[in-house]
């Protein structure tokens, strides 16, 4: 009996210090594949859709933030464009929230909390303002997100630019840039069981962002956890990422762009950079600033003055 007794008591005491570590294991493994999942629907239904932008009524033009303006431009997005061509149970408008099963507190990437997002300007002020080239002119407005449950018990928030604009191939590279922020049409808060909890960015909450009205691409970014560093050559930093886990790359220029379009979701760091820093991308000749999201088109691939701080952020796919 006493045998028995202290096998028993072996066991207790290694199941308590192994099943954490499983049951941590199993949830990962199955966030990784509804991730997957939602990230393919998302594709295909996106891909659907004629254009992008125009949904919904928005009349903060002259006073942005007016009491009696009308912003319906998330809540017409989802009703009039995804419930066509994506299978949704409930839409929920910005007063409803957490109808939808979404949470008032997150937990970000760097593990601080957070207040959930419920305006655009709430996600990331500089998807707000105005931005002009010699190309593109636009006038983003502070719209109110939106939401809706999916038929698979994934709850999603969306932040919707009606006035979204052009893609990376008619915005004058040659003349150093363009801005980034009008080519998000759409970005999307995912939680993938509800506010069941962790509510944690990395495990059951991810992001997902879709840029340009016509022939759009969609991202899903997994970012790594933590800045590897920066004054990286492209070829040091495409080197850091596959050190730090054989499974991540350098984003390509969208997928860092949602990173920066999420960035109080991600890092406390990625706030009050000036212009010169910024993401390294899988193309050496395209890299993201943060502080006004400008995308510039005049680096090579090891030139880049190593003063200058081009972070190196990692992605999984």
């Amino acid at each position: 009996m006493a045998e028995i007794l202290l096998s028993l008591t072996i066991i207790g005491v290694v199941a308590a210090i192994t099943l954490p570590s499983l049951t941590g294991n199993i949830n990962e493994r199955t966030w990784n594949t509804q991730r997957k999942a939602l990230y393919a629907r998302f594709s295909q239904a996106i891909a659907l859709m004629p254009a992008l932008n125009g949904y919904g009524t928005l009349t903060e033009d002259s006073s942005s933030g007016a009491s009696d303006a009308v912003d319906t431009a998330a809540e017409t997005f989802i009703t009039a464009g995804l419930s066509k061509v994506m299978k949704i149970n409930n839409i929920c408008d910005n007063e409803h929230l957490p109808d939808c099963g979404i949470a008032s507190k997150i937990t970000t990437l760097d593990a601080s909390t957070m207040s959930f997002p419920t305006t655009m300007e709430a996600l990331n002020s500089n998807m707000v303002g105005s931005y002009s080239t010699a190309v593109d002119n636009a006038s983003l407005l502070n719209t109110k997100a939106a939401a809706f449950e999916t038929q698979n018990g994934e709850s999603i928030a969306v932040y919707y630019n009606p006035r979204c604009i052009g893609d990376l191939n008619n915005s004058g590279w040659g003349s150093g840039g363009v801005y980034i922020a009008p080519k998000v049409c759409a970005n999307f808060i995912f939680d993938l069981n509800g506010n069941k909890g962790p509510n944690t960015v990395g495990k059951d909450i991810g992001f997902l962002t879709v840029m340009y009205p016509s022939d759009p691409k969609v991202v899903m970014p997994y970012p790594a956890n933590n800045m590897l560093g920066s004054k990286y050559t492209h070829t040091a930093a495409v080197k850091a990422c596959t050190t730090y886990d054989p499974e991540y790359r350098l984003p390509n220029v969208e997928e860092a762009n949602s990173i920066l379009v999420n960035k109080n979701l991600v890092s406390s760091t990625l706030d009050g950079l000036t212009f010169g820093n910024g993401i390294w991308t899988s193309s050496p000749v395209a890299q993201l600033s943060r502080g006004n999201y400008w995308l510039v088109y005049d680096l090579q691939a090891d030139d880049w003055p190593k003063d200058n701080s081009l972070n190196v952020w990692c992605v999984k796919r």
